[in-house]
């Protein structure tokens, strides 16, 4: 560490731990206009299989890149321990090295394109039209890859340096190119489904190359860092473990969030379209909580790495108090207004019905939840990340047993029981994360 830079202790308050999340709660929200944006333009061509194509990319690009936005999550917390350290060296030597991993993936992806798309495709089973039109759409996104991954890393460095305002700039501008060039190579040129993923190849690159020149602009650019000191054996363990340990935490998330999916689809056609109506509200309410843990990324890295245990639990608590402050606002709006807002997404009778009468458990999952995303971005800020694994597995198979218990007891498959499932699955995170915080937090400050 350079003995002359003092280390940066943090000096938390409401106020500031709000300005930290509030432009990434920006960012957040831009990111369903995508998806609205893609299918309006496909959708207007005319061709029904060219928009089941881009549905069946998007969750295959969806499952790769939530999986390998570990990336995003390990540089912020490495950053942030670094940047609270007073270590500016080693916060550039974190950025060449998630630069390097970054490429490295997604040169593996561009490599491997051949046997991911033939496990999609098999495990769709969509017609052929639709398969061919996703192919072309694939085969072009894919080349994306090293750009997409390499713009968590630039978020993720501005995330642990503290500035989430450039990080919204370069989410925000990232976006609005994509738009842009979904309606160019579409709408204007008519390129179709290879199209739109040549408009999202584009944006990633100029998302990176803007991205790039935030950093330079913010004088964080990794600057003469040399190539002995990026391929430091014990640094890049230390950042694949992260890695390691946050995409595992990913993968049983999303499987968490199929499971669902695919067991209300088993009670049939209208009880899906509710929970997808349903699951809306879940969504809205991560926008903001997703912005407090990020908050807690990077306040509680810094803390760790300025050795500020003081610091670092004030910001525990702020942060949580916030999180849950915000779920219970989102769960009483959607207990006050979320009849009305069934009736505006839906306009099936039965569809209407049946979330309605599952309204109140959806209502629920912003604030039931509010703690477990606050601590996630405690752990990846302290890079506590094999407990939170752990913890992640161990609460997907609590999810798991109370849902086939549910259906035990009952002999039937219930929705009912697969809302409860879902809110002992967030409520078990927090509780479990809760629990063992302490115990860690002793550990790491004991140990310096």
């Amino acid at each position: 560490m350079d003995a002359q830079v003092p280390r940066r202790p943090v000096r938390a308050t409401a106020a500031s731990v709000v300005a930290l999340a509030a432009p990434l709660m920006l960012a957040h929200l831009t990111e369903p206009l995508i998806g609205l944006v893609d299918t309006a333009v496909i959708g207007r061509l005319g061709e029904v299989h060219l928009l089941g194509a881009v549905a069946i990319g998007a969750v295959l690009f969806d499952m790769l890149f939530w999986g390998l936005g570990s990336l995003r999550m390990s540089t912020a917390g490495l950053t942030a321990q670094a940047h609270g350290a007073g270590d500016d060296r080693e916060v550039a030597r974190a950025l060449a090295r998630a630069f390097l991993l970054a490429a490295a993936l997604g040169c593996a992806l561009i490599a491997l394109q051949r046997p991911i798309m033939a496990a999609t495709f098999a495990l769709m089973d969509a017609s052929p039209a639709v398969t061919a039109a996703a192919r072309d759409y694939v085969a072009v996104r894919i080349w994306s890859g090293p750009f997409a991954l390499a713009n968590y890393a630039v978020l993720g460095s501005l995330i642990g340096r503290g500035r989430t305002d450039l990080g919204l700039v370069v989410q925000v501008g990232l976006n609005l190119t994509k738009v842009a060039a979904t309606l160019l190579f579409v709408s204007g040129l008519r390129w179709g489904v290879a199209g739109a993923a040549f408009a999202t190849l584009v944006a990633e690159a100029l998302g990176l190359a803007g991205g790039i020149w935030v950093l330079r602009r913010a004088g964080a650019l990794p600057r003469g860092v040399s190539w002995t000191e990026i391929m430091d054996a014990a640094a890049l363990r230390r950042m694949l473990a992260v890695n390691r340990d946050v995409a595992i935490r990913t993968v049983a998330l999303l499987s968490a969030f199929a499971f669902f999916t695919s067991q209300g689809a088993r009670a049939g056609d209208v009880t899906l379209a509710a929970n997808a109506v349903l699951y809306n509200l879940f969504l809205f309410g991560s926008y903001f909580l997703d912005g407090f843990a990020t908050a807690a990324e990077q306040l509680c890295g810094q803390a760790l790495g300025a050795r500020d245990e003081g610091g670092f639990r004030r910001v525990v608590r702020l942060t949580l108090n916030l999180s849950v402050a915000v779920g219970a606002a989102v769960w009483l709006g959607a207990w006050f207004g979320g009849a009305r807002f069934i009736d505006a997404v839906s306009t099936s009778a039965a569809v209407r019905d049946a979330a309605k009468a599952f309204l109140p458990y959806a209502a629920l999952t912003p604030l039931v939840g509010a703690a477990a995303f606050t601590f996630d971005g405690v752990y990846v800020g302290a890079t506590w990340t094999a407990a939170m694994r752990n913890l992640m597995l161990a609460a997907l198979a609590i999810y798991l047993g109370v849902y086939y218990g549910a259906h035990a007891m009952s002999g039937a498959w219930s929705n009912e029981g697969l809302w409860l499932a879902f809110l002992v699955f967030l409520a078990v995170r927090g509780l479990g994360q809760g629990l063992l915080y302490r115990r860690l937090a002793r550990s790491s400050f004991a140990t310096v």
